[in-house]
């Protein structure tokens, strides 16, 4: 996502925000660093030993605040995470243009890898 940030920030008539819920934290911030990406917003939503349900549950009330403060057009979403999931079906209740930044892998059985595979297909199922 990174040349994709940095695309959308050089264009003057697009007003590109960047959003993290810190999932994959260690990960995440190695990279920001090294493209010199600053998030607008930082949700901070992973906690210890946490569940899929908890986290999806934190994701969706949040990112609909957010979702209703900042009213995009779009919402670009990166890979078969809980984050990517959760948001793009939080998009979707508020008929928000989903795109779907994802290079990974299809296995077409939900279950491998889990819950990664659920997370794509449900991403793709309603991205424009």
């Amino acid at each position: 996502m990174a040349p994709v940030i940095k695309a959308l920030q050089v264009h003057l008539n697009i007003n590109s925000v960047l959003c993290l819920t810190a999932q994959h934290r260690e990960m995440l911030d190695q990279v920001l660093q090294i493209f010199a990406i600053k998030a607008d917003f930082d949700l901070d939503l992973m906690q210890p030993s946490q569940t899929l349900n908890g986290l999806s549950s934190r994701i969706f009330q949040s990112i609909d605040e957010l979702l209703a403060s900042a009213k995009p057009d779009v919402v670009l979403v990166h890979g078969d995470t809980t984050t990517a999931f959760v948001t793009s079906v939080a998009c979707f209740h508020r008929n928000i243009a989903v795109g779907h930044v994802e290079a990974g892998l299809r296995t077409y059985d939900l279950l491998r890898p889990f819950p990664e595979e659920m997370n794509r297909r449900i991403v793709d199922l309603v991205s424009t």
